[in-house]
Formats: structure tokens, sequence, C-alpha cells
């Protein structure tokens, strides 16, 4: 069996199914959360260090090849893995690759289509009512 990483993912990304249509298999799919972090919307979604976190998402398990061939994606190319410590709801912790921006965005960029979308499969995944409330304001 391949290697799998546990990535922690914010976005769209957060709903295995979405990964099971691209071909991928998401493999132990749990909620968690990371602290010191805040949610910056653009035309997509990144993190960026504060003191606002937490940021609410899902963690899975995932083979190289896979994390290679979601991330060769020309819409997600310029993230990069940074590690994270996932909290989860058992009080454990674990670390996880998260895929960011170098660059977060800046000004206007914001996508209200995305910010949509992002509140519906965060209230799918069942995050957090206060969270998922906060996605598009």
């Amino acid at each position: 069996m391949a290697e799998q990483v546990t990535i922690f993912f914010y976005g769209l990304f957060m709903d295995p199914e979405a990964l099971q249509a691209k071909g991928l298999r998401p493999r132990q799919v749990r909620q968690a959360y990371v602290e010191r972090f805040a949610l910056k919307l653009g035309a997509r979604a990144t993190l960026v260090a504060s003191r606002d976190g937490p940021v609410y998402g899902t963690i899975m398990r995932l083979t190289h090849a896979e994390v290679d061939q979601l991330y060769s994606d020309p819409s997600v190319a310029a993230y990069r893995p940074e590690p994270v410590l996932a909290q989860l709801a058992d009080g454990s912790a674990e670390l996880a690759l998260c895929f960011n921006l170098p660059t977060p965005p800046q000004g206007a960029g914001r996508n209200p289509e995305y910010a949509t979308a992002l509140q519906a499969v965060a209230r799918k995944m069942g995050l957090p009512d206060h969270y998922v409330a906060g996605l598009c304001n």
C-alpha cells in the first residue's frame, strides 16, 4: 500500500465526496481545527497566521500520489504544504500538512460564489454553527 499523509483541509477540499469525484480515495476523515490561524478568502481560501483562530475543517489521509494529483491543478498549484497541529473533537491532536498560499490574497478580490460554496460544505461537514455563519461575512 502506498504511504499516506494526513492533510488538514479548510476549503472546498474538506468534503471527501468532492475529492472522490476527482478520483481520490480519502481515508480516516475527521473534523478538526487549527489554532493561531485565520481564514482569508480571495478567489479561493488560504490560512494566515493570526491570533483570531481557530479555523475549522477536516483531516484525512491521502497517498503522496493523490496529494500530487490534487495540487497539480492550475487553480491550486501555487499552494505550498506547511505543518500544522490539528486538534480533534476527542481532545487529541495530530500533525498534518496544510496547503496555503505563500502570499495571501490582498484587497477586494473576494469571491462571493466561493464563500457561499464554502459555507455549504462547512455545514455539510458539521462544522460549528457559529463558524459556518461567519464564512460569508
